[in-house]
């Protein structure tokens, strides 16, 4: 926590103060309010969006402000929505005027009118979210706290401003950014709070996909998205959002044999993996990875518990989720569905001898993905064993230097055949056809399986051994 003097120095740009003076000229009071005075106070960082509301039109505010400091940049306005962005220097500005809300019960969408601080205040989410700063030059500085917002930073306590229940009903997305804020804020939310989430959990069913998924993006970029989902879960809320991590759950046992429990590997994967990379889809990978055991798990009494196909089975199950979710289908979901797909290729010969053509092929088929596979499959090692741990890391470090020899030596990552499906059409003088396939196969399983380099040379001779077998004649004779 900082000091009142701290708070000032994060709104000590002269841009704030000039705000305060032109809502004065206007006859209005104006705040900042919510996540930048929380976020400064809590000086978790150099705080650049800043959310302003004052007790008029926020959109007449920002034109004000637009027109009258020489450094503004274009004026946004959303008339739909009552609030105007400004970009000055580096701030970010968004203005809006204080207003109240009522909702009714099978809508989210509020019936909004205009109102005064305090009832913009008591609208909000969280009493850590209802803090404002005065900017007008004759309160300037003054924190305003009616709900003991600044008590519950310090004891880093979420609870809403007013009664629970009313606020969640209100918008049930707050349940979420509850959850969301625990996590990203390492803050404990309330025990009515939990309670009434718990009672109310249901009602996310009438938020967009769009509103919940953004939710679930900013938990898992998180440094430790675990504590986010396992709230979720302990608050009945992952079950309607990702009922296939939930199916993970539970250890069963038959004639003494366990398996290891894939809902909490599930979560310690992805921590793992925060600690390596910010890309918000590889840790989407790492979230579901092992969705396609619960449809897979079987228990055969040879060798105890199998997950045949779970990595197949998987890749086609992330398909089904995005869609549901309303999740971009496009690339970003081919490259989730690959990972999954590939999940388990690295760790399979990082337990054995690691043959050049086992490489090869991997890289073949990870392509572009194969760094990123890389680290999915070292953050999937969670044996609380050492020196498992430090075995399979090691053969991890044989696997990276075998594909770096391999790739330095064969190009195998974006593979180009040396020849390719015209070059050969032109020496025999044919079309398209069955045994163009069949050599261009031929050669990529060669330089594969390590028979011939990735050369031209090499290439063009196994090119016509196995043109003549296939009963094709080159138009011109050709060395051998």
């Amino acid at each position: 926590m900082t000091t009142d003097k701290n708070l000032h120095q994060a709104f000590s740009d002269p841009i704030f103060s000039a705000i305060g003076e032109i809502a004065e000229k206007t006859q209005t009071r104006a705040f900042a309010i919510g996540g930048c005075v929380r976020d400064a106070l809590l000086q978790r960082k150099n705080t650049k969006d800043i959310d302003i509301v004052c007790e008029s039109s926020g959109i007449t505010l920002a034109k004000a402000v637009a027109d009258q400091l020489p450094n503004a940049g274009k004026l946004n306005v959303y008339e739909n929505y009552g609030t105007a962005m400004i970009r000055v220097g580096a701030f970010k500005l968004e203005f809006v005027g204080a207003r109240k809300e009522s909702y009714k019960r099978n809508s989210r969408n509020p019936v909004v009118e205009s109102g005064s601080l305090a009832d913009d205040q008591k609208r909000r989410d969280f009493t850590v979210n209802a803090l404002a700063f005065a900017l007008n030059p004759s309160e300037f500085g003054t924190l305003i706290d009616p709900f003991n917002g600044l008590g519950d930073l310090k004891n880093k306590i979420l609870k809403t401003p007013t009664a629970a229940a009313q606020t969640f009903s209100d918008d049930p997305l707050r349940m979420l950014r509850a959850v969301r804020f625990a996590s990203q804020l390492d803050f404990t939310i309330e025990t009515q709070t939990m309670k009434s989430i718990a009672i109310m959990a249901d009602r996310i069913d009438i938020l967009s996909k769009e509103r919940i998924v953004d939710e679930i993006h900013k938990i898992l970029m998180t440094a430790k998205p675990s504590t986010g989902f396992l709230l979720l879960d302990k608050l009945g809320l992952l079950q309607r959002i990702l009922p296939e991590l939930c199916a993970l759950k539970g250890i069963e046992e038959v004639e003494g044999q366990r398996h290891k429990d894939n809902f909490h590997h599930t979560f310690e994967v992805v921590d793992n993996i925060c600690e390596t990379t910010d890309n918000l889809w590889l840790r989407w990978a790492a979230l579901l990875h092992d969705i396609g055991k619960a449809p897979t798990k079987k228990f055969n009494q040879k060798v105890g518990w199998t997950f045949h196909a779970h990595e197949f089975v998987g890749a086609k199950m992330v398909y089904k989720l995005f869609k549901r979710l309303k999740m971009p289908l496009n690339e970003k979901m081919k490259y989730v569905q690959k990972l999954v797909f590939m999940s388990s290729r690295p760790i399979v010969i990082s337990q054995d001898i690691v043959t050049d053509a086992a490489v090869r092929r991997l890289v073949f088929d990870a392509g572009e993905l194969t760094d990123d596979l890389l680290l999915l499959c070292e953050a999937d090692i969670t044996t609380k064993n050492p020196r498992r741990f430090e075995k399979y890391h090691n053969n991890f470090k044989i696997v990276r230097q075998k594909i770096v020899d391999v790739e330095e030596r064969d190009r195998i990552r974006n593979f180009q055949p040396p020849v390719d499906g015209e070059f050969i059409m032109q020496a025999f003088g044919v079309g398209p056809c069955r045994e163009i396939g069949l050599i261009k196969e031929h050669i990529k399983e060669a330089i594969l399986d390590g028979e011939i380099p990735n050369e031209f040379e090499a290439a063009h001779k196994m090119m016509l051994q196995k043109a003549h077998n296939l009963g094709l004649k080159p138009l011109k004779e050709t060395d051998e």
